[in-house]
């Protein structure tokens, strides 16, 4: 059962803090997430050429693992969460997803049991519904994708998780068009129908296996947005556009909640900052830590409320310090700790304010994903909540009200080409409809013509 969200678990923007969240997940070994601390949460992919086979790559998260474990307690770190990304070796090959996760919570007990380190271990299984050409969302492969889940989670993962991939053919055909209603067709429609078919069997799976069905993030398309958007020089693609994008996207990650997952988000959806507000669930979050994987413009601003703080990914190798994955585990260990620290002598809020203002102006998409901003966004989305077409269009509307407001106040500086797109999103946004059913079929007759790779039945249509 979907149950939607229409009102806020925060009372206001000001309760959010990071460490904190409404709903707190205990995961692994014995660990609590959103419970009044910050844990770091460490990325990483193998080297190529240990996917060679299923042995050579459980080695090889054997000592990222151990590399890891031994770093945390070497500097005296309280906890960690290792999340695993699949390689598609892992995903397509269920059996070896599981033995890896095997592996690696054999690890980790061995360490909890000697050093009492609190750990827990994610799995984010490879969104493997597609062929050369399609999307095949509902097609063969889903048993295999579900499988997937079901092994890495009676084998030692203790969390859930996948970036899926719904909607972005559509998606990916809009945003190199501008094409707003299609963005929000990609992303605020078809996304949210996968999302939600998708995240009511990997909590049925979690439920099952006693795990914890955690949640996704809008990678495939608002990440998309925001590396096409690139830094202050570029111009490939605005970044009042890529915001919008990010706004809409938050509609979608909800979905997850709302199918029965409880948290933490993944780290790559920036759109956790208007999640959290809404649905109450930790979540996890990347910025300057992540470095090793892409620039962005908030990489402070987004600790903001994070409950887990994240490197993204790095590939495993050596470097000065350790191994990369030593060296970046510690590096947001101690970011952890100031966190904590703040939570525990009352300066939270003061480290926040920091943490945020030394971003906000920048660029708009830092200026919307503002605590106190996107709390405006999550009110808008939970004024229209039962119905994911309108409160995705109300969320990309409410984004063009807030970035407007900040150039208004004479704090948000916007280029021409930032003003002019836009203005151009906005008025897209209050041209549409607001009859679902009629957006729906519109879009439907344009884009079956328009892109051959979409395939309606995808999405049960």
């Amino acid at each position: 059962m979907v149950k939607k969200y229409t009102s806020m678990a925060y009372a206001s923007a000001d309760e959010l803090l990071f460490g904190q969240s409404k709903f707190p997940v205990k995961a692994g070994l014995g660990l609590e997430i959103g419970a009044g601390y910050t844990t770091p949460e460490v990325n990483y992919a193998p080297r190529p050429h240990a996917g060679k086979s299923k042995d050579k790559l459980v080695k090889e998260y054997e000592r990222i693992t151990t590399d890891t474990m031994e770093r945390m307690i070497q500097i005296g770190a309280p906890s960690v969460v290792l999340e695993t990304e699949h390689v598609e070796q892992m995903s397509n090959n269920p059996e070896w997803g599981a033995a890896v996760a095997h592996a690696q919570k054999t690890i980790m007990e061995e360490f909890h049991d000697e050093y009492g380190i609190k750990c827990a271990l994610r799995h984010t299984i490879g969104d493997i519904r597609q062929d050369r050409e399609y999307l095949q969302l509902r097609g063969d492969q889903y048993s295999t994708f579900m499988e997937a889940f079901e092994l890495c989670a009676q084998n030692g993962a203790d969390m859930l998780s996948v970036e899926s991939m719904g909607g972005k053919e559509i998606f990916d055909y809009a945003i190199l068009r501008n094409d707003t209603a299609g963005i929000l067709f990609g992303i605020g429609v078809l996304g949210s129908m996968d999302m939600e078919m998708i995240w009511k069997d990997i909590s049925d799976i979690a439920k099952k296996t006693g795990t914890v069905s955690a949640g996704d993030t809008d990678c495939a398309q608002a990440n998309t947005a925001m590396f096409i958007a690139g830094g202050l020089l570029d111009k490939n693609l605005a970044h009042t556009t890529a915001i919008v994008a990010r706004a809409i996207s938050a509609a979608r990650s909800l979905c997850a909640y709302e199918a029965g997952a409880v948290g933490p988000g993944k780290d790559c959806g920036y759109e956790n900052s208007i999640v959290k507000p809404i649905a109450g669930v930790p979540i996890s979050q990347e910025g300057k830590t992540s470095t090793c994987a892409h620039s962005d413009l908030m990489g402070n601003l987004i600790m903001q409320c994070c409950d887990l703080w994240s490197n993204e990914s790095v590939e495993y190798h050596g470097e000065f310090g350790g191994t990369t994955v030593q060296c970046w585990s510690e590096s947001l260990a101690y970011d952890c700790s100031m966190m904590n620290v703040a939570l525990k002598t009352g300066k939270a809020k003061d480290l926040r304010d920091v943490l945020v203002l030394s971003d906000k102006f920048r660029d708009p998409q830092g200026y919307v994903l503002a605590y106190d901003n996107a709390y405006r966004i999550g009110q808008a989305i939970t004024k229209d909540g039962e119905n994911n077409y309108l409160r995705a269009k109300n969320a990309a509307i409410e984004c063009c009200n807030i970035v407007e407001e900040g150039v208004n106040s004479g704090k948000l500086r916007l280029t021409r080409f930032e003003t002019n797109a836009l203005a151009k999103v906005k008025a897209d946004l209050e041209a549409l409809t607001d009859d679902a059913d009629q957006f729906m079929s519109d879009n439907l007759a344009k884009f079956k013509q328009e892109v051959p790779v979409f395939r309606p039945e995808n999405y049960g249509l």
